[in-house]
Parts: C-alpha cells; structure tokens; sequence
C-alpha cells in the first residue's frame, strides 16, 4: 500500500508545476499588454471630507457676528458673557499676604479685663515680624513711621471715598491700587454693582486714633521685588446713603451716622521710586456683625384695562399701592 501511495504522489508532481508555469506566463503576458498599460476611463465617486463650515448665503441678512449679536439682543435673546482673563499687573498684589487676624471683642473689651490681658499678649508676640518688615520698609522709603503713618493712611481713606461718591477715575487710582478698582475691568471689590446706584458717604468723626497693627513686606516674582503692606485700624463714625437708578433710597441714611470699626491694608510698591502708599483692601473679621438687608425697589402690577378704559377713568380704593 506504501509503494501505492508514492507512485501516485510521483505521478502529481510534475502536473502541479505545469499548472503552476502556466499561470505566472499567463500572468505575465497580462502585465506585458499595452492594453493593460492605457489609463480606464471608468469613474468612481469618492466622498470627501465633510465641511465644519458652511459658508454663508449671500442673501443672508446678518452675516457678520456682530449683526448676529444685535439682532439676538433686540430678539430678547441671552447672549452667554465672554470670559474675560484678569491681566497681571506688577504695581500691586494679588491679595493681601498673611492677614491680620482680629481679636473678638475688639473696640468692645477692656484691656484691663483678663481677655483684654490675652489679646495685648498675642499682639507683642506678633511684633516680632512686624518690626523686621519696618525695617525692610524702611530701606526704600526711610520717612516711614509707625507713629505718622496712621494719619496718613486716614487721609488716603477719607479721599478715596469721596471720589468714589463723586466717581472722579483719575483720582480714584492714585489712591487705590489696581487689586480694588483694574483700570480695564469692571469686575472690582470698590465698584461692583455701583454702575446704576447713587452714593452718598460722610466721614463724621473718629471715635479712637488710628493705629498700626500689622506690617509686612511680602514678595512677588522675584525676592528683590518687594511690596509692603500695612493694616491700620480704625474706629470711627460714618453716614452711609445708597440709593438705586430711580432715586429710592436702598441702605443706610444721610441722617443716621454708624460706628464703624475697619481694618483697612495699605499697599505700597517699595521697589518703584515713584510708589505711593494707596489703599489695597479691607479684613472682615469672622465675627462681625452681618451688614443691613438692602431694600429692593419692585413694581407691584394694578389693575387690568380694558381697551376703552384709561387708567385715571378707574375708581381704586384708599390703601392700593399703584404702580
């Protein structure tokens, strides 16, 4: 049965190459036809990229997006608002470095009371770090002093105000850094939501003389850039009038003076030669009291008309409010 089996299996092979030689010369004389060689003239749709844009027909009515944006607002359409990015500015700080923590029961307590005791204790130990920072302070501007610095830092405070009141720009920079009022944004800690507001603010009286409580020399990029920052406290008597885009009076009163107890951060940029000292921001203690609930002024409907009725033709009642 062997001997079977291979003479068949030799009987094949020369039947497979044959087979095999005559396909690769066929194969060949394929590739060799100059008919094969011509270009088809057989066409094939291929889909291209799709298009993200769609251009704009020309008889379209609002083509650019500024046309889009007004014609969207006079819709009564929201428009989202642009996020805009806060630019650096090197002439001030970020924020206020290390802040001064306020005893509780300030301008309330006695200093010779034991908590009194307490508070005076923690502020020796605090003037460790205070008195370095004078010292750096006073490197760059050799007139500084604990002692004439407060009134001077009162002053800055007082005609800050009042410009605000009176909303003078120019004047407003030069005593405020650009942390409370930017020079291109309207997203500040001094002027927000004051655009359509009135502002009437008085400075009465000053219940205790300002004082320094905290000094420090904080740095920014690099450590030759040197800022100083000083906290003053002050415990004075103000007016304070807000009142809204129709004349209505929102918060406070011209005729009811407060007592008002602040710690106030004053900023100077001690490596510029022509830095002033200008008002950088407010600490608000955690135990404040929470500020007066501002009156909101609202529009209370009235009566329905009919199309042939007028309103002064109705007859309303004592005691309705009217529009």
């Amino acid at each position: 049965m062997q001997s079977a089996g291979s003479k068949m299996a030799a009987s094949l092979r020369p039947v497979a190459v044959k087979v095999s030689m005559r396909a690769y010369l066929q194969g060949s004389e394929c590739l060799l036809n100059p008919a094969r060689l011509t270009p088809s003239s057989l066409v094939i749709p291929v889909r291209t990229k799709r298009r993200h844009f769609i251009p704009p027909s020309v008889s379209a009515k609002y083509a650019t997006p500024e046309d889009q944006k007004k014609h969207a607002r006079a819709a009564g359409l929201v428009i989202p608002p642009e996020p805009m990015t806060r630019p650096i500015n090197i002439a001030c700080t970020a924020g206020i470095f290390d802040p001064y923590v306020p005893p509780e029961g300030d301008a309330r307590m006695s200093s010779l009371s034991k908590e009194g005791l307490k508070q005076r204790a923690e502020q020796v130990k605090q003037t460790a770090a205070s008195q370095l920072a004078i010292r750096k302070i006073k490197d760059y501007d050799p007139d500084f002093s604990t002692r004439t610095f407060p009134e001077k830092a009162q002053d800055i405070f007082i005609e800050a105000h009042n410009n605000l009141s009176n909303f003078n720009k120019q004047k407003l920079h030069s005593l405020v850094t650009e942390r409370c009022y930017p020079v291109n944004i309207y997203d500040e800690e001094m002027v927000r939501g004051n655009r359509y507001k009135t502002i009437r603010w008085s400075f009465l009286e000053s219940l205790q003389p300002p004082r320094v409580v905290q000094v420090r020399c904080p740095t920014m990029v690099n450590k030759d850039n040197l800022y100083g920052q000083v906290t003053v406290r002050m415990h004075s008597r103000q007016t304070l009038a807000i009142y809204d885009q129709f004349g209505r009076l929102m918060h406070g009163g011209e005729q009811t003076p407060k007592d008002v107890l602040e710690y106030l951060v004053f900023e100077r940029h001690l490596v510029n030669p022509y830095g002033q000292w200008r008002l950088h921001g407010k600490i608000v203690p955690a135990w404040a009291p929470p500020k007066d609930p501002i009156i909101k002024t609202i529009m209370i409907p009235g009566p329905k008309l009919d199309p042939s009725q007028e309103y002064e033709e109705l007859s309303l009642p004592q005691g309705v409010p009217t529009p």
